[in-house]
């Protein structure tokens, strides 16, 4: 358990690194919020619902894709509110930061549902 824990962490914790450096290199024009929150976020994020879904695995095998399921809406509703003044107070959100929003979320939502997939399967 500790051992894939500490795989996963490491991965999100490179993906992050890589990531951002990719997105903050490629991104031509300003943001109107800092894009090293919204990466931390994710990459924070992800490492405890899988930590969550792991110990909730252990645990009760059955109930591990629902707590996954759950954490996933806690996820989206904390990004909300943690990110509403800066990112939901315009109006209209210009091309850039859609795309400066979506990126992370997917990027980090693969790896953990890959990592959690593996999870469950092995269960």
């Amino acid at each position: 358990m500790l051992k894939r824990i500490l795989i996963v962490t490491a991965a999100l914790v490179v993906l992050f690194l890589v990531a951002y450096n990719i997105h903050n290199y490629l991104s031509i024009k300003a943001l109107s919020f800092p894009l090293i929150s919204v990466y931390g976020f994710h990459a924070i994020a992800a490492i405890i619902v899988y930590v969550a879904v792991e110990l909730v695995a252990s645990k009760l095998p059955n109930q591990a894709g629902y707590a996954y399921l759950m954490l996933m809406f806690f996820k989206i509703g904390a990004f909300v509110l943690l990110f509403q003044t800066s990112v939901f107070a315009k109006d209209q959100l210009e091309q850039a930061d859609k795309i400066a929003l979506v990126v992370p979320l997917f990027l980090f939502l693969i790896v953990e549902a890959i990592a959690v997939g593996k999870l469950l399967n092995s269960k």
